[in-house]
């Protein structure tokens, strides 16, 4: 199973801010919409950051409330990993396991077109596994 998969299921709705949103701004509209992370986006519709749960709390840790009036862009994560539609459950694990996070934009051809969260992964990745069990207990009640 790869991305394009995923997507095609859950949609290729992406929440998204401006660089210059307020921190506090971004935790409204990930409490509102109920997800893990936005994605920030440029001008031009680039991908110039992510920003998530966990960042927003460790600033709030480090520099107190004062850092909710501040620009997202103060604390989002500059060298986003993304992934293509092309990719595949492995590698999307891996790629997630090696650097620590749970949220993937998925860019094609420059454009940001869908996030894959770790969720998203593991629920298809068992279904994966569900079917392949299916699979062999009837390759093996038949033989």
């Amino acid at each position: 199973m790869n991305v394009a998969t995923i997507l095609k299921q859950k949609g290729r709705a992406v929440t998204t801010a401006n660089p210059a949103a307020s921190l506090l701004d971004v935790a409204e509209k990930l409490s509102a919409k109920r997800i893990g992370a936005i994605v920030i986006v440029g001008a031009g519709g680039e991908v110039s950051g992510i920003i998530s749960e966990r960042d927003i709390i460790r600033r709030l840790g480090t520099d107190g409330p004062k850092c909710l009036t501040r620009p997202v862009s103060e604390s989002m994560t500059r060298q986003v990993i993304t992934c293509r539609e092309g990719d595949t459950l492995d590698e999307l694990m891996a790629q997630m396991t090696a650097g620590r996070f749970r949220h993937l934009p998925v860019v094609e051809d420059g454009a940001l077109v869908g996030i894959i969260s770790i969720g998203d992964v593991v629920k298809h990745h068992v279904a994966e596994v569900e079917m392949e069990a299916t699979a062999m207990r009837e390759y093996i009640a038949h033989t």
